[in-house]
């Protein structure tokens, strides 16, 4: 069989397009996982079981990084969003700060290529205050990631209803920009998660137009109903993937995807989907 240069070039974009284990399996299986099923890129979350973060020294970090290396597959991690990077209260403030420097240490040990981290959240009165300190704590990762080597990678989040009392920071460009203004680090990217820009008047158009597309390192894919928090299996929704795929591309982004919805056989299902609205022919 012939592969025309359309063919190479449709089989390199879906290398491109990683699967977000998060904490379906083990890190290990994960990476074989990956491996049997032609994924270059995961996203693994090491907070609790399968994955207690804890248990990730050299002993159990060591043949994980073996793994990766002979199979190709390059891992990232992910922190929870539920722990809030916003935190003011005495003692958690201080667990906060914890969490995210055993996330870079555990990423070293890994050899991991990032760590998607987040803003926290407020509780509509404090926004203001919660948004510095989530600041300052960031910074503090960042400057800690720095020293190790640790690249992250900072998302943004989505929105909640306008009467909700709880809402995730860093949800539209004004928040974001807040953050990656404030911190000129090579050591903060940006994790563009496109179904969550859905959700706010900017839309994803907007987000590509108005954030540091130079800052690019991930871009996370689902599909929206555009209304509400969904992660919909791509075709389900109401996201363009073709004109996605091409006004991302033009920022001269070149890293990876990263499939964010359903099962994993839903994800590896989806990266077929993904490739041919980018590559029809």
């Amino acid at each position: 069989m012939t592969i025309t240069a359309t063919d190479a070039e449709a089989m390199r974009f879906k290398d491109r397009i990683g699967i977000d284990v998060g904490r379906r399996l083990a890190v290990e299986d994960a990476v074989q996982w990956a491996a049997d099923n032609a994924v270059r890129y995961i996203d693994c979350q090491i907070d609790i079981d399968p994955n207690p973060l804890e248990s990730f020294g050299e002993d159990r970090c060591a043949p994980i990084r073996d793994a990766c290396r002979a199979n190709g597959v390059r891992i990232g991690l992910h922190t929870l969003s539920a722990v809030n990077i916003a935190e003011v209260s005495p003692f958690l403030r201080d667990a906060a700060d914890e969490y995210l420097r055993a996330y870079v240490d555990a990423a070293k040990r890994l050899d991991a290529g990032w760590i998607e981290v987040h803003a926290g959240y407020h509780f509509t009165a404090d926004r203001d205050m919660r948004m510095r300190a989530g600041l300052e704590r960031l910074k503090r990762a960042v400057a800690y990631a720095e020293e190790r080597g640790v690249l992250l990678s900072l998302e943004n989040l989505n929105w909640e209803p306008d009467l909700a009392e709880v809402h995730y920071l860093a949800h539209t460009v004004e928040e974001c920009r807040y953050y990656f203004d404030a911190i000129q680090s090579p050591s903060l990217k940006w994790s563009f998660t496109i179904n969550h820009a859905t959700l706010v008047p900017e839309g994803i158009v907007g987000f590509l137009g108005g954030m540091p597309t130079d800052r690019l390192h991930t871009v996370r894919l689902a599909d929206s109903n555009g209304e509400y928090e969904l992660h919909m299996f791509p075709g389900d929704g109401m996201i363009d993937f073709a004109d996605t795929f091409r006004r991302i591309e033009a920022t001269g982004f070149t890293g990876h995807y990263m499939s964010a919805y359903g099962s994993l056989d839903d994800m590896l299902r989806g990266r077929d989907y993904l490739v041919q609205a980018y590559h029809p022919d």
